[in-house]
């Protein structure tokens, strides 16, 4: 009797542990798609009334040249236009010293995962790198490669490839 008892319990227990189990995705979700300018998820948009914010990201679009600069094929050296742009990113950091901002590295849709990861490191870190030869403490400045995953513009052509070699300077919110 026991015997029989310990048997129904345990094949309830099986059905049971098997019904919770967690079924695979048959399809992995999309990758998130890359803003082309930053994005306000909170409303916080930096202005109050029809003025903007000292420091915010607002205020950030608006004082300096862009927030990206771009670089050539397999290059992570800045040229002088990506010089121009981060040095007024350089005075407007100088200016707002408890803005702490992250540098994200991109690369195009070509070459290995691995390949594109370390290549959107080193242009974020040559973007750091400058910034701090600009007086920006490196203490303010976090980098991160999304390599290929985030791309400005889809495609497979030179125009989408060279929107999308870049690295972003990304004021939070």
């Amino acid at each position: 009797m026991n015997r029989n008892l310990l048997s129904t319990a345990a094949i309830a227990a099986a059905l049971t542990l098997s019904a919770c189990a967690k079924k695979a995705p048959e399809e992995l979700p999309p990758p998130p798609s890359a803003p082309t300018a930053p994005t306000d998820t909170t409303g916080d948009t930096g202005q109050i009334g029809t003025g903007i914010v000292p420091g915010s990201r607002a205020d950030f679009m608006q004082n300096v040249t862009s927030d990206r600069v771009f670089f050539g094929t397999d290059v992570h050296t800045l040229d002088a236009q990506a010089r121009a742009v981060l040095d007024t990113q350089a005075q407007w950091l100088l200016a707002n010293p408890s803005v702490n901002v992250t540098i994200e590295g991109h690369a195009d849709e070509r070459g290995t995962r691995e390949y594109n990861l370390a290549l959107g490191d080193r242009r974020a870190n040559s973007a750091k790198n400058y910034l701090v030869s600009r007086g920006v403490p490196a203490s303010r400045l976090n980098v991160v490669s999304w390599g290929k995953e985030r791309p400005e513009a889809l495609g497979s052509n030179e125009s989408a490839w060279a929107q999308n070699r870049r690295a972003v300077t990304v004021v939070p919110q």
